[in-house]
């Protein structure tokens, strides 16, 4: 019903995470409509994206191709002894926003899940441990998200940074209600981890 070009281009934008076939649908015809200069911009991009991003060798976090580290490692301003560790490279860009950390990262890979095959071997903890010693790291600060899975991860963390050496001192990011909602929409977690983390007024 649909030419061939139109129908493949739906297909391929379908199979983007979150994206529907209605959704698709709309990003195809949108791109047909618009100037041409968008649809080429988008596919350059696209052309480029692998070629261009590769992991730092030290931090997992993404960089340009071109780099050796990342900048944010090798900045000599950032507090190499503090390191913050995140699930994923995209978590580094919630906390920078917030311009109130200036120690490194360390991107894991993910989250303990065994059901997904994502066992301790498959994240980048040896790594981590190794640079506890390089960099002589005094704190580790913990930001995996809190799901079972970021739970588990953070332990199995603080277990083996402890074997290693028990006198870095590992913390973990405070959770809570966040600001604008009411009580009686939080859940059961979050109301208990707000009990927990209760601080004085």
């Amino acid at each position: 019903m649909l030419p061939k070009s139109l129908e493949q281009a739906i297909s391929a934008l379908g199979r983007l995470p979150g994206v529907g076939s209605r959704t698709a649908e709309r990003y195809a015809t949108y791109l047909l409509k618009a100037d041409n200069n968008i649809a080429g911009d988008i596919a350059e991009a696209l052309s480029l994206l692998h070629n261009g991003v590769k992991s730092c060798p030290v931090t997992f976090a993404l960089i340009d191709s071109t780099e050796s580290v990342s900048a944010l490692y090798d900045d000599p301003a950032r507090d190499k002894t503090t390191v913050l560790v995140v699930e994923n490279p995209l978590d580094i860009l919630a906390i920078e926003r917030t311009h109130s950390f200036t120690g490194t990262y360390h991107v894991l890979g993910g989250a303990l899940s065994p059901i997904d095959g994502i066992t301790p071997d498959k994240l980048h903890i040896r790594e981590l441990i190794a640079r506890i010693d390089s960099d002589s790291i005094t704190e580790i600060i913990v930001a995996t998200n809190p799901s079972v899975e970021g739970e588990s991860t953070a332990v199995l963390l603080s277990r083996i940074i402890t074997e290693h050496n028990s006198d870095v001192n590992i913390t973990r990011l405070a959770r809570g209600l966040p600001l604008g909602i009411s009580l009686e929409y939080a859940d059961q977690i979050t109301l208990d981890a707000a009990l927990r983390n209760r601080t004085k007024l």
